[in-house]
């Protein structure tokens, strides 16, 4: 395993993390006792940044997590996130007595004083704009309750006006083959500012596992069901905002430029660690052998100029026109 600078945090976090929302019930069945030995396996391969959520399973995955700390020695960052609580979604609800409940929240269900880093979960755009949330979170740095802060985002802009902020300390953002734009646009500034940058969605929902066709049938609590056709209003979260039918067409098209001996799922993570602005790819598990699995990608050589070039063809063709200038 190889780490990198999280921002100006001073962490050294592994390039390949843990992402911990498919542990919370969000993606079909789920075993406590293999998420845990997918856990386990974490740790085990030299992951020591886990992302979850306090809605994630209603809290179910943070206390999955908690469940880890007290069965290993190893040091490990979680980085959680709050907002997500809200029945309905608007800035005014990001105050600073719902922040602080939040946070409480979590810090119960991880089982800590502290928490290491709480980000924003996808707030409306207006949430942004208002200084006094930021400020709220600063209180909360200086109370104790959390020891850093960032924001997970849903477009480029999003992140460009959250970095503004100086103690904003990570964005975690959409970023894979289907999602172009924030190396153009923010990993610049970013990187400028020291900022961590978490690569979320980067497998496109399992679409870039390779594994999907056009007969996949999820289960009825999968929440890709629900985005299968473009139904869903958040329709830029799964599938990275493409259309079935075209993002498998163009899976076909990237599965020519995987090289013999690896899968679909860790030349897509390989793809995503040649940019050097991304501190980590937050791949989610289930089971041991996707953990496993995940972190290989971690071990590939790099990838050359012909298949960056390749990958940049694909999108052009097939899937800019959908996302590039929407998020």
């Amino acid at each position: 395993m190889q780490y990198r600078d999280f921002g100006r945090t001073g962490w050294k976090v592994s390039e390949i993390s843990f992402g911990a929302w498919a542990i919370g019930s969000a993606w079909g069945e789920v075993n406590d006792s293999e998420s845990l030995a997918a856990l386990h396996k974490a740790i085990d391969l030299g992951i020591n940044l886990i992302d979850t959520a306090d809605v994630y399973g209603d809290g179910h995955s943070e206390q999955l997590i908690a469940r880890l700390r007290k069965e290993r020695s190893e040091p490990f960052y979680v980085v959680t996130k709050a907002g997500r609580r809200l029945p309905k979604q608007t800035s005014d609800g990001y105050t600073k007595e719902n922040l602080t409940q939040w946070i409480e929240r979590s810090l119960k269900n991880l089982e800590v004083e502290t928490l290491d880093l709480v980000q924003l979960h996808c707030p409306p755009t207006e949430t942004y704009y208002r200084p006094e949330v930021f400020a709220a979170l600063d209180d909360l740095v200086k109370a104790g309750k959390i020891q850093f802060y960032g924001v997970s985002v849903e477009t480029v802009e999003e992140g460009l006006k959250a970095i503004e902020y100086p103690n904003v300390q990570s964005v975690q953002i959409i970023f894979n083959a289907f999602r172009l734009r924030p190396s153009e646009r923010f990993f610049p500034e970013a990187q400028r500012r020291k900022v961590g940058i978490l690569a979320r969605v980067p497998l496109a929902s399992g679409l870039l596992t390779g594994k999907m066709t056009r007969e996949t049938i999820f289960a009825s609590d999968d929440h890709r069901n629900f985005n299968r056709h473009g139904e869903s209003f958040n329709v830029g979260e799964t599938f990275s905002g493409v259309d079935y039918e075209t993002g498998l067409e163009a899976v076909e098209a990237i599965r020519k430029l995987v090289p013999d001996g690896a899968t679909m799922a860790q030349f897509a993570l390989r793809w995503i660690l040649m940019f050097d602005a991304v501190s980590c790819a937050i791949p989610g598990a289930k089971r041991p052998s996707q953990v496993e699995d995940n972190v290989r990608a971690a071990e590939l050589p790099p990838l050359s100029e012909a298949q960056m070039q390749e990958i940049a063809r694909i999108y052009d063709s097939l899937i800019r026109e959908q996302v590039h200038q929407r998020w």
